[in-house]
């Protein structure tokens, strides 16, 4: 999986690419994990899953620990662009209840 991240008016986009599954999310959490350590004084952190070609329970644990992360630091956490597979898993889990869409 691969990021791609930019900062600007106060809000942290990052952009994942790739499958969301059990082998890929430690790499990507931690780089996510890294980005909102480093990005202190952001109000928003906005997740891009456009590109997400498949997506598990596995990507609902990543969200709600990134979700937990940021709040910690005071950001809001948000899913930006879902393809229809991951907007499925996310629907059905609750999670929009916990994390906006944008």
């Amino acid at each position: 999986m691969k990021t791609e991240w930019t900062r600007s008016d106060g809000v942290l986009k990052i952009k994942l690419y790739g499958d969301m599954d059990e082998y890929t999310a430690p790499a990507v959490r931690a780089e996510c994990d890294r980005l909102i350590d480093r990005n202190q004084g952001v109000r928003k952190v906005i997740i891009n899953l456009a590109e997400v070609a498949f997506m598990d329970s596995t990507g609902i644990g990543f969200l709600i620990g990134r979700y937990k992360r940021a709040q910690r630091c005071g950001m809001q956490l948000m899913v930006e662009r879902p393809n229809f597979a991951a907007d499925k898993v996310l629907s059905v889990s609750g999670i929009y209840s916990l994390i906006p869409r944008v």
